[in-house]
């Protein structure tokens, strides 16, 4: 996209400032350790983490409970802080990004995509593919830069056709809570730079060779993950399925304060839970600690996370 008839990186290079970051010594870097799946390769890159009041995230789960749980696992019962972790899948001459991450209008605390994915081997350019699981801004408002540009230029983007058609219709905006009205606002002028590139899938689609679309909708009407298969193996990408390692997995059952649709959230976190129990398959979550790549153990009525 241009400007006053320059694109941005047009404008940096008569400035003579390159359009890539510099590295800076004592920068924050946080390239989770790759995994690998085949000849596939999978990394983790943060964009930062958020700053959510507890009673935002789960407020009807029964309190007592929610702050002895989060106590013994030595987690703050005020203000909950969870990573925001970008996947990114090397596929021979592939680079596939899930989701954006949030920019730089969201909260202070993340949006750091661009200062940590070089740590990942990766400019911005080399970014061939952007699949999204939902619009919710820590997700998609890092599409665009200051000059609304694209930050992954050379990308092609897809997103699930019953997640656009929600953010999309006219009457979102006055059906949304007036605490999420920036949610939507945001998301449609997102979604309206990528009018002309989009591409759609459905639930059950080959998104891309090899990357499924599994229906896990409840956190928000389209809400998507992946499975990236490689003969009989696999991995899951769950963007926000589950959103707390240790709520969504001790109780499953507990509304969470981020979904949109509680009941329908609840059956799909228990239903993706029991499953990759049952498998034993490595998964990434959004907001999960240290990078969000594990597994899940059944735990007594509930479940545990596992991080690899």
């Amino acid at each position: 996209m241009k400007r006053n008839g320059l694109t941005r990186r047009e404008t940096l290079a008569l400035l003579g400032i390159s359009s890539a970051l510099p590295f800076v010594p004592g920068m924050t870097s946080r390239a989770i350790a790759d995994i690998a799946l085949g000849e596939k390769v999978i990394t983790t890159v943060s964009d930062g983490h958020l700053m959510l009041p507890l009673d935002f995230s789960f407020p009807d789960a029964p309190h007592d409970e929610l702050v002895a749980l989060l106590e013994a696992a030595g987690h703050s019962t005020q203000m909950l802080e969870p990573d925001c972790n970008v996947t990114v899948l090397k596929d021979g001459d592939r680079v596939v990004l899930f989701d954006v991450g949030s920019g730089p209008n969201f909260m202070p605390s993340a949006g750091k995509i661009l200062e940590n994915i070089d740590a990942a081997g990766i400019a911005p350019e080399d970014v061939t593919d952007v699949v999204f699981t939902h619009a919710h801004p820590d997700h998609i408002w890092g599409l665009l830069d200051d000059f609304d540009e694209f930050v992954f230029p050379e990308a092609n983007y897809f997103i699930n056709q019953v997640e656009w058609d929600f953010w999309r219709a006219d009457d979102t905006l006055d059906k949304m809570p007036e605490a999420r009205k920036t949610f939507v606002v945001g998301a449609q002028n997102r979604l309206e730079a990528l009018e002309d590139v989009i591409q759609f899938f459905n639930w059950g689609d080959e998104v891309l060779p090899g990357i499924e679309a599994v229906d896990t909708r409840g956190h928000t009407p389209g809400h998507t993950s992946f499975a990236i298969h490689d003969g009989s193996d696999s991995v899951m990408v769950i963007g926000d399925a589950a959103t707390s390692s240790i709520v969504s997995f001790a109780h499953p059952e507990w509304p969470s304060g981020s979904d949109q649709d509680t009941d329908q959230g609840i059956a799909t976190r228990t239903k993706l839970l029991d499953r990759l129990a049952q498998e034993q398959g490595r998964f990434v979550g959004f907001h999960l600690p240290e990078g969000g790549i594990g597994h899940v153990e059944k735990d007594g009525s509930g479940y545990r996370y596992v991080a690899e």
